[in-house]
Parts: structure tokens; sequence; C-alpha cells
């Protein structure tokens, strides 16, 4: 273990869901005094650790005292169309709030409406508490935390280490205890990377079933919750997840307005293909290959297959890159990320027949995935092959230098499915020799979000990890 991880040892403040709702029933806790510690933590962590760029510390405290206002005139039934009464939740600074700057990471001046995104809505709705915004890099381009706002995002495991990104202030203020749960997003693997490299869970839900507004036009971005159990992110989803009539993907999402685990009594064997991607390393090998036995001791048929399609990135940075350059002038150059500023530039120099052929690519990738989701239920991996690298990198050595484009590549088993649209949750497996996290990933068919989401859960419990930063205020995951 680094030893810029040595901080000092607080207690947990952060409990599950379910947890802070018995303690609130029970009388153990209040939300205010909740609240209150959260944000004491925060101010006492956070300088260090770059997790968030704005803090709702007035707004929290209001609604933290109205939530025990209503517990102490319903008790129980305060809950009812509450279920997230008094959790605290931290937000993304890509996603909309109303009384939040959103900032996007970026120099540049957003001009969207400053009003909550449907998602933040229905966290509010139901009862969650918004503690603050969430580090990204600038527009969410890299899949770092690195950027000209401020400092780059640590790692709460290894301080001069990434948290990943470009929801690495999410995963970090998760893993660290500095909130309960945190709503990320995901455009070639921006929630489950940091979820990997912090120790949480990350979840990408199938595309459209969180409705992202304003909507994308690359059609790769998702959002997706980030907890320390996979009962916490089934929860969030039983939330968040339902149309909107501003994301129209959002109404072509696969039927039905939530995605509820599927019981384990339920969950028959599963046909799993197990795959080991390019370039993993020794030390995330040796902690997936550990998971093995227990897959197939669950019962599931677990084959080894070689990677079941090429390598989409060239179509994905295509793609991307088009994006990028259409929603930037030339005139914002002088305030742009320079790492950003180089795939902009490349953008502009794609011709229509280039992101056509980069769409192709995209439609050939789903239609050889769905085939081979004929044979297999899910498809594990390890999420990232690799452990994190330095705080203050934007990728790998070899991989840092935008004008080379291969500012992605280096997490091959993450971008795929953004580009097919599959649910992908990452679980958090073990430790490196290093003290490093490893997270294993949990790829379904499109629309098989509960399938997924029952079978992490039900691998969660059968490893029985706790796994806890050194100096964090969470609870630890208990199964």
């Amino acid at each position: 273990m680094s030893e810029s991880t040595a901080t000092k040892s607080r207690q947990p403040i952060c409990h599950g869901i379910q947890e802070t709702r018995q303690l609130l029933l029970e009388g153990h806790s209040t939300v205010t005094g909740h609240v209150d510690d959260v944000l004491g933590a925060i101010r006492g962590t956070d300088p260090e650790l770059g997790a968030y760029v704005e803090v709702a510390e007035a707004r929290a405290l209001r609604e933290a005292a109205a939530a025990d206002r209503l517990l102490a005139r319903l008790g129980p039934a305060a809950f009812r169309g509450r279920p997230l009464l008094g959790v605290t939740v931290s937000v993304k600074d890509l996603i909309q709030t109303e009384e939040l700057p959103t900032r996007r990471g970026s120099l540049l001046p957003n001009h969207r409406t400053a009003a909550d995104a449907p998602s933040v809505a229905r966290l509010r709705a139901a009862g969650a508490i918004v503690v603050g915004k969430t580090t990204t890099s600038e527009y969410g381009w890299s899949a770092s935390t690195v950027g000209r706002l401020g400092s780059a995002t640590r790692n709460p495991w290894a301080l001069d280490r990434t948290a990943g990104g470009s929801s690495g202030g999410s995963a970090a203020s998760v893993a660290a205890g500095l909130c309960t749960a945190s709503l990320g997003t995901d455009g070639a693997g921006s929630v489950r990377i940091p979820a990997a490299f912090c120790g949480v869970v990350g979840f990408k839900p199938s595309y459209g079933r969180i409705p992202y507004v304003p909507a994308c036009a690359e059609r790769l971005s998702h959002v997706g919750p980030l907890a320390r159990s996979v009962a916490d992110v089934a929860e969030l989803m039983a939330v968040l997840a339902g149309p909107d009539h501003r994301d129209p993907d959002s109404g072509a999402a696969p039927p039905g307005p939530t995605a509820p685990p599927v019981p384990a009594a339920a969950l028959a064997p599963l046909r799993v293909g197990w795959i080991e991607f390019p370039g993993t390393s020794g030390p995330v090998r040796d902690v997936t290959e550990g998971v093995l036995p227990v897959l197939t001791a669950l019962g599931h048929r677990v084959d080894r297959i070689e990677v079941p399609f090429p390598d989409p990135y060239g179509a994905l940075v295509d793609i991307l890159a088009a994006a990028d350059a259409h929603g930037t002038t030339p005139e914002d150059e002088p305030w742009c990320d320079e790492g950003r500023l180089a795939v902009v530039r490349y953008g502009r120099s794609l011709s229509g027949a280039a992101v056509a052929r980069a769409e192709a690519t995209r439609l050939a990738l789903r239609t050889r995935l769905a085939s081979v989701m004929e044979t297999y239920d899910l498809l594990v991996m390890a999420t990232v092959p690799i452990e994190a690298f330095a705080a203050d990198a934007i990728a790998p050595p070899w991989a840092a230098d935008p004008a080379d484009l291969r500012w992605l590549s280096w997490a091959p088993a993450a971008y795929p499915f953004n580009l097919t649209g599959q649910p992908a949750l990452s679980l958090p497996v073990g430790l490196t020799p290093a003290g490093l996290p490893v997270g294993l990933q949990l790829v379904g068919r499109v629309g098989d979000d509960g399938l997924v989401l029952s079978a992490a859960g039900l691998l969660e419990t059968a490893l029985g990890l706790t796994l806890t930063p050194p100096g964090s205020t969470t609870e630890g995951r208990r199964p």
C-alpha cells in the first residue's frame, strides 16, 4: 500500500441504503445528523481527495431537517413513495442540477438550463439528498479525472493513483464515504472504470434505461449509479429507470419502467463466457482468476473464450471525435483542455464517409454481440486489465499523448458495450499485492439488466468481501 494512503481513522458515517433506513426508523440516527456528518467528512477529506467541485451544504441541511420532520410525523409511512429518504448522493458535474452550477469540468460557459436532469429529479423525489457535484474531466472526454478546474481526483486507496474517469469524483466520493451513492455517466467506460479502480459497484444499464438529458448525438452515453453494494445499485435503478420525453432513446429502451433483480431462487445456472483481453496484467489476472471457482460453485457453466469480436476502438474514436468537433468552435479553443482539443481537431478532419464507416462498425458489433449472446447469458472479464495509474495522468504512459488518439485504448473491455448498449456492471472482487482494487465486469443482453444485477449480487454474497479504503468514512461492504 502506498504511504500516500495514510489518513486519520474515522468512525463509519455512510451505511448502505437499507441500513440507513433502519437506523432512521429505530431512532439511532437523524437525517440532519447524518448529513451534517457527511458534510464534515467532505470538509475534512476532500481537499486532499478532490472528489467534489461544489458542495450543496445549505440546501442539503434544509432538506435533511424537512426529512426529519416528515419522519417524526409519519414514522415508517414516510418511506412510502420515498424509498431513498435521507440517503446522501453526489452527482457528476456533467449532469444538470438546478441549484448547483454545472460546469462540465470546463472553463467554457455552460448555456444549458439550470434545472434538474430527470435522473436528479427522480432521486430528489425519492427522498435522496444531493450533497454536491463531483469532479470530471472536461465534458468527460478522458477516462481519468484531470482537468483545468482544479487538481486531479485521487484514488482513496492510494492518493498517488488515479480514481479513473470520467466519473472519478463520483467513484471516489462513494469509496471514501463522502456520500452513500453517486450518479455518473458512462460514454466509453466512465462509470465502470472508476468503479473498478476505487473498489465500488458501478452499473451502466441498457442504453436508454435511464434518460440522458440533454440527449447526446453520439448515442454512446448512459447515466448510471455507483454505490458500495449491488443491493444499493438495484434500489437506485428502481428509482432512476423509465422513459422521459426529452430523451427519445429512453422511450425506445427495453420494456418495463424499472429493472428489478431476478429473485435469487429463480436464477437458474447461467452460461458464462469468460474473456481475458490482451494486455491484462499479472496482478489483475491473479485476482480475477480467483473468481472462476466461485462462479462454478454457484452452478454456472463457465467457458473460456477468445475475445469474440474485433476491437472497435477506431470506430469509437471517430464517433467521439466527430461529436466533440461538432460541439466546439475555434473561438472555444483557448478555454479548452489541451488533450480534448487534440481530439476535436482530429474530429474536424473526418469526412462524412469516415463517420458512416464508424457507424457501420458499430452496427456490425451490435450484430456480432447479439449472436454471441445467443450462446451466453453473461460475458465476464476484468473491467480494466491494468491497475490504476498515476493520479495526474490521463492514461498509462504508452497512451497518454492525446495526439496519438490512444487515450481510451487501455480499457478494451469497457467501450465495446457502449457501442452495443448492453448492460454492464463492475463488481469489486479483490485487491492486488499493491493494495489496489480490481473490478470484474458482468455483461448481459440488451434489456437483461435485472439478470446482471441478480448474478452480480449472488456473486458478491459468495465472495463475502469487505473493501474499505484506509481512513475512509465508509462502513465497508459486508454482503
